[in-house]
């Protein structure tokens, strides 16, 4: 009943609700302009899309390549990585299976991290710390809703599209910190121009989200988030890491590069073509036009 008289309370919530629940089998972009509308509080501008969130829908219509599908699956995305980078860049695949019911545990380690190959963002991701405790249930109810739930039909994000839905459990890292922070690069047709450290964020408190450029300098901006009250120190492997993200983004008109850095190594995490999906408001909004200046969209031919 309560989240009944919400969504009356905050009409844009329901008619989100009923977009997403009701309306999937509209066109891709009349989809898209109604949630941007709703979520963004502005038309949405395919003919002349001005700012970064804008221009993020719109690659999801019409920068449409079969090789992403393959760089958004948790799975196969390692091949590529590995012919790349190298076999030390990639973190190691403990096993791959198409059910939580088919996982065999006696084969896993005491730690361990379970990932669904077409998750976005932290929901489909558990990390066990120890084994004997881990809430076997828990885990395969959130699994489970990650591998039915599909980033297409909901937020029109096509490389989604047909990612084959299984899990895979890889070796647990963890860095210097006490948790394995996200180091996140947005690059722009190969060049890196800014540094997202994500903190805290499976803490089970706040995440913490700190912007920099490739200086080293805190950006004065927010995003989906707050700053952290003690900056992050940039890790050991920054350089590295700008040579990595800038490796992997060639040919690219957007695309974020996601690495961890552990004992000085860097780890591959994940190629995320559209940012929050295009939907994250930024503080002061101003940022959203300096971003989407950096993004040069390609020619339709």
């Amino acid at each position: 009943m309560q989240n009944i008289s919400t969504y009356f309370k905050q009409p844009a919530k329901l008619c989100l609700a009923l977009l997403t629940h009701f309306g999937t089998w509209l066109p891709d972009a009349l989809y898209l302009k109604i949630m941007f509308r709703l979520k963004m509080g502005y038309n949405l501008d395919l003919e002349s899309p001005k700012t970064f969130n804008e221009k993020l829908q719109w690659l999801k219509l019409y920068n449409r390549k079969p090789e992403y599908t393959q760089m958004v699956d948790k799975y196969e995305v390692k091949k590529l990585v590995e012919k790349i980078l190298g076999k030390e860049h990639v973190i190691p695949t403990l096993g791959v299976w198409d059910r939580f019911e088919d996982i065999d545990f006696s084969t896993l380690p005491d730690r361990f991290v379970l990932k669904t190959t077409n998750g976005g963002g932290g929901g489909g991701v558990v990390i066990c710390r120890d084994k004997k405790s881990l809430n076997k249930a828990s885990a395969s109810e959130r699994l489970n809703h990650s591998l039915k739930a599909s980033i297409y039909k909901h937020l029109k994000e096509w490389p989604y599209k047909n990612v084959k839905p299984r899990i895979i459990a890889e070796e647990f890292k963890v860095d210097g910190s006490g948790e394995l922070r996200d180091y996140k690069f947005y690059c722009f047709n190969g060049e890196p121009k800014a540094i997202l450290i994500a903190s805290e964020r499976f803490s089970g408190h706040q995440t913490y989200f700190d912007y920099f450029d490739m200086d080293g300098n805190l950006f004065p901006f927010t995003q989906g988030g707050s700053n952290n009250p003690v900056t992050p120190k940039l890790p050991s492997t920054f350089e590295e890491m700008k040579k990595i993200a800038k490796k992997l983004s060639q040919e690219i008109p957007h695309v974020r590069i996601d690495l961890y850095s552990v004992d000085d190594k860097v780890y591959f995490g994940e190629f995320t073509f559209f940012d929050s999906s295009g939907f994250e408001k930024f503080t002061p909004k101003e940022w959203d036009d300096i971003f989407g200046d950096w993004l040069v969209l390609p020619s339709m031919n």
